[in-house]
């Protein structure tokens, strides 16, 4: 046999080389991690308040460049209980806003095979734009369930009544569009909203707790199953904020409280070892909490295949 002549089968080139989805088991809860894609943005918006010279240390330790830093964007899918519910609902498409990198959130829920018809509850950390836009792409509406149930903090819708700028660090645009989609969002889906004050169970070992800081509604999820544990923490960590709790990110509507939740959360989770999963970490962003002398380092979790 001459192997230079052996026919191959053609094969179709995959759409997407990068992985971007990752499943696990909390117990017998089933959790996938879908990344929605990336967020280029300002580096200082990782730190308004932090020296440029310490800040551009942190960035050359991590080697990363020094004016923009991609923001992963992660969604989670929960089973339990018989229920399948949504945490954050990703970027969608603002065009005037120029983010072409995220918004896959859709197109990836279906490559999973999930139908958004199955979709029983939405849990939302809160209301930025990045975290309730595949809500406000055409046609999705249309695709969900007539009785789905969206939980989100009291203190969130609230909020977004008149938002409140003045402490926030972002780039010009973003204070406009994330009004205009929060604004939008309450209107078509006010009769979906299932709001809670401080702490909610949306399913079997399910629960969403209200935090505030980042926004006055600002919500994490701990799954608990078994002897498992896994907090999904939202906006309350970034990936500078381990070594660096004390730095402002530019959308926290109230930097000092946000500061103080991400320094109790990180603390609780390094004294119980849970995993962590948060919307801005690197994907999967699968890990877990240590001590590092006065501050925190992320550990991340192996792949499991």
């Amino acid at each position: 046999m001459n192997l230079h002549n052996t026919p191959n089968a053609v094969r179709a080139a995959p759409e997407e080389l990068v992985p971007s989805r990752y499943a696990l088991k909390v117990g017998d809860i089933d959790v996938l991690v879908v990344s929605d894609g990336v967020l280029p943005l300002p580096t200082t918006m990782l730190a308004h308040n932090a020296a440029p010279a310490d800040r551009a240390a942190w960035l050359n330790d991590m080697f990363l460049p020094q004016d923009a830093f991609d923001w992963a964007l992660n969604v989670v899918v929960v089973r339990s209980g018989g229920q399948t519910i949504l945490i954050d609902a990703g970027l969608g498409s603002d065009p005037n806003l120029n983010l072409p990198r995220a918004g896959q959130l859709i197109k990836r829920l279906e490559a999973a095979g999930i139908d958004l018809g199955s979709v029983t509850d939405l849990v939302l950390t809160h209301m930025h734009m990045d975290h309730i836009g595949a809500l406000l792409v055409d046609g999705v509406k249309d695709h969900l369930r007539p009785d789905l149930r969206i939980h989100v903090a009291a203190a969130e819708v609230k909020f977004w009544e008149a938002p409140d700028f003045s402490r926030v660090s972002m780039p010009p645009g973003f204070p406009d569009a994330l009004r205009a989609a929060a604004k939008r969002f309450t209107k078509e889906y006010l009769n979906h909203l299932r709001p809670f004050e401080q702490e909610h169970e949306v399913a079997p070992g399910v629960v969403i707790l209200r935090t505030g800081g980042h926004t006055p509604g600002h919500s994490v999820v701990r799954l608990a199953s078994g002897s498992d544990r896994l907090m999904f923490a939202g906006d309350a960590v970034f990936a500078v904020g381990f070594e660096h709790p004390d730095w402002f990110n530019g959308f926290e509507h109230d930097p000092e409280e946000a500061a103080r939740v991400r320094v109790r959360l990180l603390r609780e989770l390094a004294e119980t070892g849970e995993m962590l999963v948060a919307t801005h970490l690197p994907f999967p962003s699968i890990g877990r909490v240590a001590i590092d002398g006065d501050a925190f380092r992320f550990v991340p979790a192996f792949w499991d295949y």
